[in-house]
């Protein structure tokens, strides 16, 4: 009965057509229900399954007189259906339609982005397992800090949208209710047992409680998790853009045959994909607060959240499944060296030794206040470019005292900050 759309079809989602479709599906599933109770004739049911359509131009046409858009669809109806049309809508209110058909919509769009997450995901793990052993320098602040792997930065991201993942699953169960309730919920006009049985049939479970509407914290949540894996894409696309710098170039977003930088300066390679997905996602972020907004409505509804979720639902997961095919065609083309990884290690005289040396001059029986002053020291006079840290520990009389040329050289072996990795990648699921 609902059709399911590939990847490349999401807006098809959010067109007037499939909606409308949507909207007769709920109502000839109710209809159904009503024969099986004898409360329609059969053979007016029959009539209603063969001849039930609508024509989005006229349901616009007739909307511009009425303004009210179901109306506008059941006039439709109705002129192709003819007589028998009098069964359909029965009992019902138009939130009963436009709110089961909302939470198929936003079902549909959300199978789409854990496609689209899958593909993301899959990548960052090809990209974690081949980069496990390639180092580079972790900062904090901006500032050099410990080394690191990039696959291990690749393995981070790999968690964060595995997360992500679980957390549209759990958005999408959450937004899968319907609700045949009637104008205020109460269920005046129509039998709760007929919600539950079209839910199923509809591939949604009846909304334990509902006003004329689905409560909007199961939407906010829908949102939420589009806002995070927006918040996600941006994290990661700021990283790339981070390490794309002139200064640092240790990795660059790809750089296609025949494009072009800039329009005056012929030599430049901008990260412009990392930053069209810091773009749309503070878009989706946005939404966000509209979506907590949308909660708050006057006793059993209002429709003030109805225009602005016309906007922020089909805006968010277009652009985030938009996002998620750029972000995966990066992940899949990067440009990494190796070679500016290494050099930017060695660009601060082994100044991220300090912390191993400090441990070691606190082993060897100095105070931590005593041994952190003594290997400060020695890391401003290597920003001082003085020397490196190794050559000014080796000449050190204090620390020389207490701890071997043997163990010194121990301390500044850069594979030692790798001993772990196979943990790391055990731990985060990675082969």
């Amino acid at each position: 009965m609902i059709e399911r759309y590939s990847r490349k079809e999401i807006s098809n989602i959010w067109e007037l057509e499939n909606k409308f479709r949507i909207w007769l599906d709920v109502e000839i599933a109710v209809c159904e229900s009503y024969a099986e109770r004898g409360i329609i004739p059969k053979e007016d049911l029959a009539v209603i399954k063969e001849k039930a359509d609508f024509d989005v131009d006229r349901i616009l046409e007739i909307e511009s007189q009425v303004h009210h858009d179901v109306i506008a669809f059941l006039t439709s109806v109705a002129e192709k259906v003819g007589p028998e049309s009098r069964h359909i809508h029965y009992g019902l209110t138009s939130s009963d339609i436009g709110d089961t058909a909302l939470s198929i919509q936003l079902k549909q769009a959300g199978e789409i982005i854990v496609s689209g997450l899958d593909k993301v995901i899959e990548t960052l793990k090809n990209n974690a397992v081949k980069y496990k052993n390639i180092p580079c320098m972790g900062r904090s602040h901006g500032v050099h800090a410990e080394p690191t792997t990039f696959g291990v930065k690749m393995a981070l991201y790999h968690a964060a949208f595995s997360r992500n993942r679980e957390r549209m699953l759990r958005a999408i169960e959450n937004i899968s209710f319907g609700k045949l309730s009637g104008a205020v919920g109460t269920f005046s006009n129509i039998d709760p047992e007929i919600e539950k049985e079209v839910c199923e049939r509809l591939g949604l479970k009846a909304d334990p409680v509902s006003t004329q509407v689905i409560s909007r914290d199961r939407h906010a949540e829908f949102m939420a998790a589009l806002a995070i894996t927006a918040g996600t894409l941006d994290q990661l696309a700021t990283e790339i853009r981070h390490l794309q710098r002139t200064e640092v170039r240790e990795i660059e977003e790809p750089f296609q045959k025949g494009q072009k930088g800039s329009s005056a300066m012929p030599h430049k390679r901008n990260p412009i994909l990392s930053e069209r997905v810091t773009g749309l996602s503070r878009v989706i972020k946005s939404n966000m607060n509209v979506a907590l907004e949308n909660i708050t409505l006057w006793h059993e509804r209002d429709i003030s959240h109805s225009s602005a979720e016309r906007v922020i639902f089909p805006d968010s997961t277009i652009a985030l499944d938009y996002l998620l095919d750029k972000m995966n065609f990066m992940l899949s083309n990067l440009h990494i060296y190796p070679e500016n990884m290494m050099a930017n290690i060695e660009k601060t005289g082994g100044l991220f030794y300090s912390q191993s040396l400090l441990l070691k001059i606190i082993e060897k029986g100095l105070t931590r206040e005593d041994s952190y002053k003594l290997v400060q020291d020695m890391a401003m006079r290597v920003w001082a470019r003085e020397g490196t840290l190794k050559e000014l520990t080796l000449a050190n009389e204090q620390i020389m005292e207490k701890v071997t040329v043997e163990e010194i050289d121990e301390i500044f072996t850069l594979e030692r900050y790798y001993k772990n990795l196979d943990a790391i990648f055990i731990k985060a699921g990675i082969a």
